[in-house]
């Protein structure tokens, strides 16, 4: 479990929309556009707060780790409670699932729906399955080349540079790496090879990437819970979306033990977990909206039949021409 000496800095002014539990503030560069608003701690997950995630296709649940770090540890479904505008306003009680295992703060879906979660300190990544409710796949990561021990991970989103690279970073070294991966023909996937992108200070935790379009993010940008540093940072991104170190601006400071991140799909709201500091969880409202996800239809009866039809008409056009019929020459 981590071990760390928090800054405790509880002095300082606060410019926040509910009273903190420490001085949390956004940095003066980001101040003018957005709040903090403290959703409290949720009844019914135990400390310490892991990561957590929007439940994929529903905008109204939360997936929170629970006991992080621990082997007793589990994700927990979270109802929320939306308000004006959309915005998350209370946090329902909570119901524990069957997978979570040293939780940490990176947890991810990925391709074919897998979600995908950090084990610390066994370095590990889980695997479920869609409509699973245990895990289905470990894979260490110490073969691969990453050391103990992972953290955070996740997938660069669709219309990102690098979008579907995987990536994986380790506490409290800051080693952020981009991950391969392959089917294994049953549903889940092999992690085949790490490559080290960069050193992250801070000791990095959960990141997301911004919605794109929001106010003082001009560039395409990353925000990343720094445990060991109590703050969250950003950073814009490279080619294949990996932080540029030189671009770190602090986005919020004074904090305890920032672990999670996540993006809400409704409202582009960021949402961080703590771990310790009476481990809550914290809203961030001012950023855009996110694209909605691109969608791929599944053929219908309907549409089979129309598509049947039009194939009809074309081969009987094609008769047509062949006996010299029905058009002009």
């Amino acid at each position: 479990m981590k071990i760390k000496q928090s800054s405790g800095v509880c002095a300082l002014l606060v410019a926040c929309v509910t009273p903190l539990v420490c001085a949390q503030t956004v940095d003066p560069l980001y101040a003018g556009t957005y709040s903090l608003i403290n959703l409290g701690s949720v009844a019914g997950i135990p400390t310490n707060y892991g990561g957590l995630i929007f439940k994929a296709g529903d905008p109204n649940t939360i997936l929170l780790g629970g006991t992080a770090n621990n082997s007793g540890g589990l994700f927990y479904s979270v109802a929320v409670t939306r308000g004006a505008g959309n915005h998350i306003v209370a946090l329902g009680p909570a119901t524990a699932l069957g997978f979570g295992i040293n939780n940490d703060g990176g947890i991810a879906y990925g391709p074919g729906g897998v979600l995908f979660y950090s084990e610390y300190s066994i370095n590990n990544v889980g695997q479920v399955k869609p409509g699973s409710n245990s895990d289905n796949k470990t894979v260490a990561l110490g073969p691969l080349g990453i050391p103990v021990s992972t953290g955070a991970l996740n997938f660069v989103p669709a219309g990102y540079s690098g979008a579907g690279e995987f990536k994986v970073s380790s506490w409290s070294g800051g080693e952020f790496y981009t991950v391969s991966l392959t089917p294994d023909g049953s549903g889940t996937y092999n992690l085949t090879g790490a490559a080290l992108q960069v050193m992250l200070p801070g000791g990095p935790e959960g990141f997301v990437y911004v919605p794109q379009g929001s106010t003082l993010f001009p560039s395409q940008s990353m925000l990343v819970s720094e445990y060991s540093n109590d703050n969250i940072a950003s950073y814009t991104i490279d080619a294949n979306g990996n932080p540029v170190l030189a671009s770190r601006q602090t986005f919020i400071a004074g904090l305890t033990g920032a672990e999670g991140a996540a993006i809400d799909p409704v409202t582009g709201d960021f949402f961080f977990s703590t771990f310790g500091g009476s481990n809550q969880v914290i809203e961030v409202q001012g950023f855009s909206a996110p694209a909605p996800a691109a969608t791929v239809e599944v053929p219908t009866l309907s549409t089979k039949a129309t598509a049947l039809a039009a194939m009809l008409v074309l081969l009987s056009g094609l008769l047509l021409v062949r006996r010299g019929r029905g058009f002009k020459r």
